[in-house]
């Protein structure tokens, strides 16, 4: 699909060199039975990054999507996170074993910390060690406030790559954002609709600028992300809302728009 290896070069570059892609598949809510074909789906359309946890449930079948799907594993990101309960050494070292081997891979290319709770320097020097093996090419966090993040970068020789936070239109994480870049740090959205509520999807405002650009509110609130330095993951189990989050590569919003959704935080 030619399209696709163009937007294929659609990056960022994490402090490590690693790329990551703009935009990917969140799988939260999507059960284990259902997550191989959604995988397969996404990554017919053009993805190369899924996102899962073991919290979610379903990296099993998450990793049945990555080994059947179209494409090489090289050429696919995945991300995974530690349960937020298992904040020790042993705990977390113990965890990404058991994540590549529900998920049938040899290697994760992000591996995050959930939530910043309980030992997490106990957790982040198991992921140090897995990182400095090449077990996972990139580690990171996600839920983090910018001191907690201040706290672990100070404390560790690897630098967290990734902070994963409520990121969208109602809650933009301005400050924490430009926090992060000064840092080093890639900063990742989940829940970019909002997880549907305060009305984004039924905006006044976010439609009018989807009107312009002839585009859903999905399609502008992702770009809008996307032209801010972030990484999305939306989730959907549905191919027409999976190909429609995706087509977001062939317009650009204009500063004035920018600045319009900018007001909604």
């Amino acid at each position: 699909m030619e399209g696709n290896q163009m937007i294929l070069q659609e990056t960022y570059k994490l402090e490590n060199g690693t790329k990551i892609p703009k935009l990917g598949l969140g799988t939260w809510c999507i059960d284990n039975d259902k997550a191989a074909q959604t995988v397969r789906t996404a990554v017919t359309l053009g993805y190369r990054l899924i996102d899962t946890a073991q919290a979610y449930k379903n990296e099993q079948g998450v990793g049945e999507g990555i080994r059947s799907c179209s494409v090489s594993r090289e050429e696919l990101f995945v991300a995974s996170k530690v349960a937020a309960e298992l904040k020790t050494y042993e705990a977390a070292a113990a965890s990404i074993e058991e994540t590549l081997e529900k998920m049938g891979l040899d290697y994760l290319d992000l591996y995050l910390i959930h939530q910043p709770y309980g030992d997490v320097y106990g957790s982040w020097r198991a992921m140090e060690e897995l990182y400095r093996e090449g077990r996972i090419r990139a580690i990171g966090v996600s839920n983090f406030y910018p001191d907690r993040l201040q706290d672990l970068i100070l404390h560790n020789e690897v630098a967290p790559a990734v902070n994963q936070v409520e990121t969208h239109p109602f809650h933009q994480q301005t400050a924490a954002g430009e926090f992060m870049r000064s840092k080093g740090v890639q900063i990742e959205s989940w829940a970019p609709f909002a997880e549907g509520k305060n009305g984004l999807f039924s905006n006044e405002v976010l439609l009018a600028v989807a009107a312009r650009y002839k585009k859903t509110v999905a399609q502008v609130v992702l770009r809008w992300l996307i032209q801010r330095g972030v990484v999305c993951i939306p989730k959907s189990v549905h191919a027409e809302r999976i190909a429609e989050n995706f087509d977001v590569f062939g317009f650009a919003l204009d500063a004035e728009d920018m600045a319009v959704i900018a007001s909604l935080d």
